[in-house]
């Protein structure tokens, strides 16, 4: 099933919980949180605070994206402040192993998240355990960018592998992604479609995800 998840990143902060209210109504199950370091991506976000009063303004589960270059220091701490989901990226974690098996030791989904010039070949070793890998289709750092168009052939090759190694690891795609391009995205193999801009810079944010979510439906349904 397709999951729309939006980004808060491109959320009104000054009206933050309404912006997530008014998107729960397009219907969603989980909402997705981007935290920079200002070193590893070269923007600053959110940090551990703001994670807390996300998770006591709605029960959506959220999936935290660590753009962070220590990860295995605060992955804890996010899950502690209400992260259900953490991922990180495999050009910053050294140890990517024994950093996803810490999250999920913890209670969380544990995900690999790949920049868009890595190649997949880089996570053969921990596909077979991980919950969910993440492809950027724009470079980390800052929100409103165009969709890489080649990361598609990667999501088309990702989900050929899980299918000819019978993995189970859903497969997540963030940047760049409109009305105009989330059924090709959809069709590729996505199966949580990060949308920032286009949830958050709509007239209606719920409205723009039932729209997202039909037209991501419907070329799957075109794929089957």
């Amino acid at each position: 099933m397709i999951e729309i998840l939006p980004s808060i990143l491109a959320a009104d902060f000054a009206r933050l919980g309404g912006h997530i209210t008014e998107a729960e109504r397009g219907g969603l199950s989980m909402l997705h949180l981007d935290v920079m370091d200002g070193h590893f991506a070269p923007n600053f976000s959110i940090g551990i605070p703001v994670v807390e009063c996300v998770r006591k303004a709605t029960r959506l589960a959220l999936d935290v994206h660590l753009m962070i270059e220590d990860a295995d220091r605060y992955a804890p701490l996010f899950i502690e402040a209400g992260a259900d989901c953490v991922s990180v990226h495999q050009e910053a974690c050294p140890h990517l192993d024994r950093t996803l098996r810490m999250i999920q030791s913890e209670g969380a989904r544990a995900g690999a998240v790949l920049n868009p010039a890595t190649p997949l070949s880089t996570l053969a070793h921990v596909l077979p355990f991980v919950d969910f890998v993440l492809l950027m289709s724009v470079n980390p750092g800052f929100g409103g960018q165009k969709l890489i168009p080649y990361v598609l052939d990667k999501v088309r090759a990702l989900r050929e592998w899980r299918e000819r190694e019978g993995l189970r690891f859903a497969i997540e795609m963030d940047g760049g992604v409109t009305l105009d391009n989330v059924g090709v995205v959809a069709e590729a193999g996505v199966d949580w479609i990060v949308a920032g801009s286009s949830v958050f810079g709509a007239p209606d944010a719920g409205a723009a995800v039932a729209s997202l979510r039909e037209a991501a439906q419907q070329a799957v349904a075109g794929r089957a």
